[in-house]
């Protein structure tokens, strides 16, 4: 049986969402000037503003292009793009292969009931067929799969010169891989995710294109204060200069900050996806030496490098209960939890059974290399009927 190993990450953060805060943070490192004044204020407005600018320029966004922070983290920022740029007498495609793409096709179908409605869907690890998202549709889908490590390989199935809109849930993706902007209308992600920021605020981003659409278009439903994006007929550009719609949380704010400066520092977004490359390396190169795992992505093109997910098989899985299956990552991320090895991988509650181990920049990669030998040591105690 496998020896217990000795040496432990030294940061056991491997959650895909808060995931981990950047290495070195303290504190110490978040600036508190603007703490208990007034969002509103000359000082609170600036950091807000520095906020947008500093993450417009981290990711490259084009110059004509707007960033603004939206409430309700990534899933208030995207909702807030459907809910304002859908049902402009244009079909809709909605697809989806993962939990939270399921999400748009519900609001899609059940809150804001589209009349014409394309929905494709995939199992967890696969991708749907992109060749079958008419040019003409708008369409919604999900960059990155958060709960299944299944990722878009490119862009190539948008036509440069399409009609329809594309909105983009990018949550699990940007700061680790590019964004082909040129594609893209209204995108959209949280501060918790791959920067290890704090939760509650999200980030949209709209093309001209978008931005002309909200103008020139009044959705039949009613829009709640939170998704407002117009003032006077035109889009309302002080959203995107840090007047947000409702009040902000000022440190977390300020935490996001100090995770973009640390990511300046180091390099930008190309530092960024190194890091997140190396360490999806480290697992996926694990997962494809040892025999009772598989990635959950079969296609090596679609793999993700941040939340990597991966599933047990052989004989000895197979021959248990699905009940009993359904508990073996269950009980390996628990063990290893009480021992501080390794925090939050078990895989999503809504995907197969599985471990997922956040593989982003804010995590270190000898701390992957280190949780490898505790899952080993974990799976064999399991089989042994010790844990």
């Amino acid at each position: 049986m496998t020896a217990q190993p000795t040496l432990k990450p030294e940061r056991p953060y491997f959650s895909s969402g808060p995931t981990a805060k950047f290495p070195g943070w303290s504190l110490d490192k978040i600036k508190t000037e603007s703490l208990g004044r007034s969002h509103r204020s000359a000082l609170g407005k600036s950091r807000l503003k520095y906020a947008i600018d500093l993450s417009k320029e981290m990711l490259g966004v084009p110059d004509d292009y707007l960033v603004g922070i939206m409430p309700a983290s990534d899933t208030g920022a995207l909702e807030c793009a459907m809910w304002t740029l859908l049902g402009h007498d244009r079909p809709v495609t909605v697809a989806a292969w993962e939990s939270f793409g399921n999400v748009w096709i519900q609001d899609a179908v059940k809150q804001l009931k589209l009349r014409m409605l394309q929905v494709l869907e995939a199992d967890y690890g696969m991708l749907p067929d992109f060749a079958q998202v008419p040019q003409d549709n708008d369409v919604v889908f999900t960059w990155n799969g958060t709960t299944s490590g299944a990722r878009i390989p490119n862009t190539d199935w948008l036509d440069a010169d399409r009609t329809g809109l594309t909105i983009n849930d990018a949550t699990s993706a940007v700061f680790a891989q590019e964004m082909d902007w040129a594609k893209l209308d209204a995108t959209t992600y949280s501060w918790q995710m791959v920067m290890g920021s704090e939760a509650q605020h999200g980030m949209l981003i709209l093309s001209p294109k978008a931005i002309e659409r909200i103008e020139s278009y009044d959705p039949e439903w009613p829009l709640p204060k939170l998704f407002r994006l117009k003032k006077g007929g035109k889009i309302n550009r002080g959203i995107f200069e840090g007047a947000t719609i409702n009040t902000p949380s000022m440190l977390a704010t300020e935490d996001y900050i100090a995770a973009l400066e640390w990511a300046q520092a180091l390099g930008g977004r190309q530092a960024l996806f190194a890091r997140a490359d190396a360490n999806a390396k480290v697992l996926t190169d694990w997962i494809e030496a040892t025999p009772w795992v598989r990635n959950m992505v079969p296609d090596v093109a679609q793999r993700t490098n941040t939340g990597v997910c991966f599933v047990f098989q052989g004989d000895w899985y197979e021959s248990l209960s699905a009940e009993d299956q359904a508990a073996l990552p269950k009980k390996i991320a628990s063990t290893l939890e009480k021992l501080d090895v390794g925090y939050d991988f078990n895989g999503y509650r809504d995907a197969p059974p599985s471990l997922r181990v956040w593989c982003g920049a804010t995590v270190e990669q000898e701390d992957v290399k280190r949780l490898l030998p505790w899952i080993e040591w974990a799976y064999e105690q399991a089989k042994a009927g010790a844990l």
